[in-house]
């Protein structure tokens, strides 16, 4: 039997890295447009929004096609198959957190001056100053936050197909 915890095919893995992407991604976009401004407001959270939905296939983009697949390099390389799956799930969150974080720190303020017609670098270029920062929040963001949503629609989905395939229901697609 497969962890009920994760994706089993790719329409799911889209999903699973859709809700952790769109999670982290909106709390990180909110957390630099706070920071770089100096405080924060309630209108932020709309405010953000043109930048957020940007920035979401920005990462869904690296995390397909870069970062997921310096994950997976990482873990097959370190990890044994023995090893648990929340050993797993940390060394994923470890690596990718890693590789988004630092290059996230220099394509997100690129992208959010762009979004609000102003190109500027200066974010950009403080980046050695900005990524510890933007590590460590978003690696608290998706042990607490998106990983856990993720896992638990995975879980979900996956309890109400097994059900659904024990009364003879709907199969595995």
């Amino acid at each position: 039997m497969e962890e009920l915890r994760f994706p089993w095919n790719d329409k799911e893995g889209l999903l699973y890295g859709g809700i952790i992407a769109g999670i982290t991604a909106y709390l990180m976009a909110l957390f630099n447009m706070s920071r770089s401004i100096g405080d924060f407001r309630p209108e932020y959270l709309y405010q953000v929004i043109p930048t957020y939905i940007v920035v979401w296939v920005v990462v869904m983009l690296l995390m397909t096609f870069v970062v997921g697949r310096i994950a997976d390099l990482a873990i097959n390389r370190y990890l044994v198959p023995s090893d648990s799956a929340n050993t797993r799930i940390l060394a994923n969150i470890v690596v990718c957190v890693t590789c988004m974080s630092e290059i996230m720190s220099a394509l997100g303020p690129i992208i959010g001056t762009m979004v609000e017609g102003d190109l500027s670098l200066e974010q950009t270029l403080r980046w050695p100053y900005n990524w510890p920062y933007n590590f460590c929040v978003a690696f608290w963001i998706e042990m607490a936050l998106a990983q856990p949503a993720a896992r638990a629609v995975m879980k979900g989905l996956h309890e109400r197909r097994l059900g659904q395939a024990a009364v003879g229901g709907v199969t595995d697609e």
